[in-house]
């Protein structure tokens, strides 16, 4: 006896063998509806507007997009312009910077080139102006305190080699007694003169021997004092001075004479 599924299919039949389940792999089980027609629904009836209504809206909506536009163009602008106007300020204030840099920098180079230029200038006037103050003061001093000249004639006196012999000191007359107080052993042990002269300067002296000549005078010794220092200032202050003469009086323009002939008058000659 065979099986159903062994038969050959018959001629015209719907299907030709069943299907087992162990081959079908994905199936879905198929439920009849209802054999009624579907019914679709309703469309929407078109809105009925007018054209001026239609106009109206399409206006509308047009004005809307333009003013959005233009507020996103403002916008869009503002920040572009914001952008670009603080890169501008930066590069300003970097161009400003440097500018105001390079100014200062030239002033302060300027400033310190006319110091140096002004450093020995006012160096040689501090120095020539400290100079005329000692001079002020050793006048001073020399002044109040005269009998100081013994020293300078002691010193001197001191510098003359030792066997130098027939020694004279040469002092001013007022600074003689002074001198002749205040070192007069020491000329008298090396057989010095005292000489007085109206040429020599008060507060200096002369020692002369026959192996040379020392010159203590102020006014030499003040001149080397200033040339060590560089200021040649001398000892005696140049003298004032003259006033200016007044102008002559311009001469007196003399009066011109003439004579005034009087019709009728005596003695006075008829004219031609």
């Amino acid at each position: 006896m065979t099986s159903t599924s062994d038969r050959p299919p018959r001629p015209g039949s719907l299907y030709s063998r069943f299907i087992p389940r162990e081959e079908l792999h994905s199936f879905k089980t198929w439920m009849p509806g209802s054999f009624e027609p579907t019914a679709r629904p309703p469309a929407a009836p078109p809105p009925d507007l007018k054209h001026a209504e239609h106009v109206s809206l399409l206006e509308a909506a047009r004005a809307a997009a333009r003013e959005e536009g233009r507020a996103e163009g403002q916008r869009q602008g503002y920040e572009d312009g914001y952008r670009d106007g603080l890169a501008a300020l930066e590069s300003f204030k970097q161009h400003h910077s440097a500018q105001m840099a390079a100014q200062v920098g030239a002033l302060l180079q300027s400033i310190d080139q006319q110091f140096q230029a002004m450093e020995q200038p006012m160096a040689q006037a501090v120095a020539e102006a400290a100079t005329r103050l000692a001079r002020a003061v050793l006048r001073t001093e020399l002044d109040t305190r005269p009998e100081l000249v013994r020293h300078v004639a002691m010193e001197a006196v001191g510098a003359m080699l030792a066997g130098a012999r027939q020694l004279r000191v040469t002092v001013h007359p007022e600074d003689e007694p002074l001198v002749a107080a205040g070192a007069g052993a020491l000329l008298e042990a090396r057989g010095a003169r005292l000489v007085a002269s109206a040429g020599m300067a008060r507060g200096g002296c002369v020692v002369e021997s026959e192996l040379g000549r020392v010159d203590a005078r102020i006014e030499q010794r003040w001149a080397q004092a200033t040339q060590l220092l560089g200021t040649p200032v001398p000892w005696e202050p140049p003298p004032p001075a003259p006033a200016a003469t007044a102008a002559a009086p311009a001469p007196a323009r003399p009066e011109p004479e003439f004579e005034l002939e009087l019709p009728g008058a005596v003695g006075a000659a008829p004219r031609a």
